[in-house]
């Protein structure tokens, strides 16, 4: 789906030549249980493709993991395999019909910690990344990332916004919205 003229922010740059940006998409999704949070990081999964980036946000015990279980099972890695939180290993790589590479930033002081640990290089690596915690340097990121943060509702809700301005991130979310997904 291509972005409709409306779509477009007008703004001009510092010198003064016309640029469209993107306004961004949002689009809200409740989950009733880790099961339900899997089955939307599955729906997403399935429309990921190599150079795809997920930005995930939310505070600890919020579903990052259990969305990116999802993710991994919508990328057709192995159901077996078990996907768990990088938060000491700072990146697991799993393999799909894309490479997943799943990273952790929680633990990275700055920056340029993060800088000289290689995850802008992984960001580039032309997989798939998913990246927890992702608004600590949202520098890091490129442009088509799709942000998820996820809030606490309950024991077992979870509230789910999917975001972005890029062209890419719009398509998926625009395609969520047609699926049917806990509301």
């Amino acid at each position: 789906m291509l972005p409709r003229p409306q779509d477009f922010n007008r703004t001009l740059n510092s010198k003064g030549l016309l640029i469209r940006a993107l306004e961004e998409k949002t689009f809200t999704i409740t989950t009733e249980s880790d099961q339900d949070t899997i089955r939307v990081g599955q729906e997403i999964g399935r429309l990921l493709l190599e150079g795809d980036v997920v930005g995930l946000v939310g505070e600890l015990g919020s579903g990052k993991t259990w969305l990116t279980k999802g993710i991994a099972l919508g990328l057709g890695v192995n159901p077996k395999t078990i996907v768990t939180s990088p938060s000491f290993t700072l990146v697991n790589q799993h393999q799909g019909r894309a490479t997943l590479f799943h990273m952790d930033v929680y633990r990275l002081g700055s920056l340029d910690e993060a800088l000289s640990a290689g995850i802008e290089e992984m960001i580039h690596s032309g997989g798939v990344v998913v990246l927890e915690w992702a608004d600590r340097w949202p520098e890091m990121l490129p442009e088509q990332t799709l942000m998820v943060k996820l809030l606490i509702l309950d024991d077992h809700r979870r509230t789910l916004i999917l975001s972005g301005r890029h062209a890419r991130a719009i398509e998926m979310i625009a395609h969520l919205r047609r699926l049917t997904l806990p509301s």
